[in-house]
């Protein structure tokens, strides 16, 4: 079940929402959490199970750590390594077990030693973020700096919580432990959270969608002859497509946690207008990006080093967060890239960077996330580097008159172009212009503001079932990771 599916707007939320507000304050936590392990087990019964006793373990085993005393350094140590070991070890063996043992067959091929039979081992929804949250909790209570839940229905409260259960905002305990116990409920808050749930829905449906078939018919063409103009516009599509679906999604858990009484925090900010790569990270998967700055990149040394340990730090941190995305050398190759900018940003300064003019150090920007777009979305390697070498062929411009009409109507339709330029209008608003207008408010300061929300989101709505009503299957993105 997806936040996106006509079957949870019209069934599972309205039920769930009605459950949840009739029930007394102090039997919210149990309905929401009812709620959300039916959610994640609607779509992965199998891995209910898994999901569950991870909790118990991770629970009880922070529970015994907490209890040890301070001076006890190495049974503390021992406990951490305990409960790491097994979050680890799980997510490598769900994650990453079918990557590792096709490398194997293929250098036993390579050495014609013959190869191992394996079976295919089914990745559990959403376990690369439920993972994460479950380590910076353990890690927390280890450092001091979050105390241990009160109870397991609120440790399971706090994993399972079904609006960032599948692919975030990853949350801190510490951010939510107050709210846990006890959290505000008004009016106004569920309207804020509904208002910010439909923008994200008419993002994934309106926006990321259409873009997304377009993507898809590109990069599934024979790339080594597609036509310039056709790659630009696909990995156009797929850049804009990646950030409304991701950040839709965002805006919708922030959405359904607000109508729940919960704040999260903000896991975009405009990414498109940064000026540069660690700009972008600071703007792009925010949740992601502390996550590796306090639990890897500082316990590594931070900034508090050499200059070479600092860049090496850097790009270690993203070739990991490169392969946490996905077990294949694409993605291991976009953290990579994506290390080696931010290492080269540090080692020329950003303060030089910061001379740059605004337009062209936000297009240079664009244009280098753009390049990293074709790693993350190319089926291989070996696909990306065609791709690559198709954005750069003007010998292709001699053939696109022909295909205009026949070979791709859909990608020159007025739609797409329409589609693709609301995404890119979008996406490069400086934040003053929100802010001026009052739409960053997160409840609306005038009559007239609210009303114009209760408008545009009721048109969101409408909008959007009736797309999702001639629509397939779209997943999320990030559903994958």
């Amino acid at each position: 079940m997806v936040f996106s599916s006509l079957l949870f707007l019209y069934a599972y939320l309205p039920v769930f929402l009605a459950l949840y507000y009739l029930a007394p304050l102090r039997h919210r936590n149990v309905v929401a959490l009812a709620g959300s392990l039916f959610f994640y087990g609607w779509g992965e019964p199998g891995f209910l199970v898994i999901l569950i006793g991870v909790c118990v373990f991770g629970y009880y085993i922070s529970l015994w750590l907490a209890r040890l005393p301070v001076e006890a350094r190495a049974a503390r140590r021992w406990v951490l390594t305990l409960g790491l070991g097994v979050y680890l070890g799980l997510l490598l063996w769900f994650k990453y077990s079918n990557f590792f043992a096709a490398q194997l067959n293929g250098v036993l091929g390579w050495l014609q030693q013959g190869g191992i039979l394996w079976t295919h081992v089914v990745l559990p929804l959403g376990i690369s973020f439920f993972t994460f949250q479950k380590i910076s909790y353990l890690v927390d209570v280890y450092r001091g700096t979050s105390k241990p839940a009160r109870s397991l229905v609120d440790y399971l409260l706090f994993v399972t919580l079904f609006p960032q259960l599948i692919a975030g905002p990853i949350i801190r305990y510490h951010d939510v432990a107050v709210q846990i116990v006890s959290r505000g409920h008004s009016r106004e808050k569920f309207l804020a959270g509904a208002w910010r749930f439909l923008l994200g829905l008419a993002r994934k449906v309106l926006i990321a969608n259409p873009l997304g078939a377009v993507a898809d018919r590109v990069f599934a063409q024979d790339l080594g002859t597609l036509p310039m103009p056709y790659a630009w516009i696909g990995i156009l599509c797929y850049a804009f497509q990646i950030y409304f679906d991701f950040s839709g999604y965002s805006d919708m858990a922030i959405g359904l946690g607000r109508m729940m009484g919960f704040e999260f925090m903000e896991n975009f900010e405009r990414p498109y207008t940064s000026r540069s790569i660690t700009e972008f990270w600071r703007r792009w998967h925010i949740s992601l990006s502390n996550f590796m700055r306090d639990y890897l990149y500082i316990p590594l040394g931070g900034n508090r080093t050499t200059p070479w340990r600092v860049g090496f730090n850097l790009w270690f941190v993203f070739l990991v967060s490169g392969f946490w995305h996905g077990a294949s050398w694409n993605f291991v190759c976009w953290g990579a890239y994506h290390g080696l900018l931010l290492s080269l940003e540090r080692a020329v300064g950003l303060k030089r960077l910061g001379r740059i003019p605004a337009v062209p150090a936000t297009v240079f920007t664009f244009l280098l996330v753009l390049a990293s777009w074709v790693l993350f979305r190319a089926a291989s390697l070996t696909d990306a580097l065609t791709y690559f070498s198709r954005l750069a062929d003007w010998s292709s411009w001699a053939n696109v008159r022909n295909d205009l009409e026949f070979l791709w109507p859909d990608v020159i339709s007025a739609r797409t172009w329409g589609v693709l330029g609301i995404a890119a209008f979008f996406s490069f608003l400086p934040e003053s212009w929100w802010t001026r207008r009052g739409w960053d408010e997160v409840v609306p300061s005038t009559r007239p503001q609210a009303v114009l929300r209760v408008l545009l989101g009721t048109a969101c709505l409408i909008l959007a079932s009736a797309a999702l009503g001639n629509q397939s299957y779209n997943p999320f993105i990030y559903f994958r990771f």
